[in-house]
C-alpha cells in the first residue's frame, strides 16, 4: 500500500525525543522540586509535603510544554533552563545538610 499523495513520511525521532523529555526531563524536574522546596523559610515536615504535592505540578507542567513547543530542542532546552534555578536550590539544601 503506497502512501497518500502528498503525504510525507517523517522521521520518529523528534518524537521519540519528546517522549524521553516528558519522561525523564519532568521527572528531574519534579525530583528537584521536591528537593528545592526544603529551602522554603518553614519547618521541615511543611517543606516536604509542599515539595511533594509541587512535584505532582511541575511533572504535569512539564509533560504539557514539551509537546506544546515546536521542536524537540525547544522542549529539551525549556526544561534545562527550568532546571537551572531548582538545582541551585537543590545543591544549597545539600550542602546545608552535609
Amino acid at each position: 500500500m503506497r502512501p497518500a499523495r502528498g503525504a510525507v513520511r517523517r522521521s520518529p525521532g523528534p518524537l521519540v525525543s519528546r517522549i524521553a523529555a516528558a519522561l525523564f526531563g519532568g521527572y528531574a524536574l519534579a525530583a528537584l522540586t521536591s528537593v528545592a522546596a526544603l529551602a522554603l523559610p518553614m519547618g521541615t515536615v511543611e517543606a516536604v509535603l509542599t515539595g511533594m504535592q509541587a512535584s505532582f505540578v511541575v511533572y504535569a507542567v512539564a509533560v504539557i510544554w514539551v509537546f506544546a513547543a515546536k521542536s524537540a530542542g525547544r522542549a529539551w532546552l525549556g526544561l534545562a533552563v527550568a532546571a537551572v534555578p531548582l538545582l541551585a536550590a537543590a545543591c544549597w539544601v545539600w550542602r546545608a545538610a552535609a
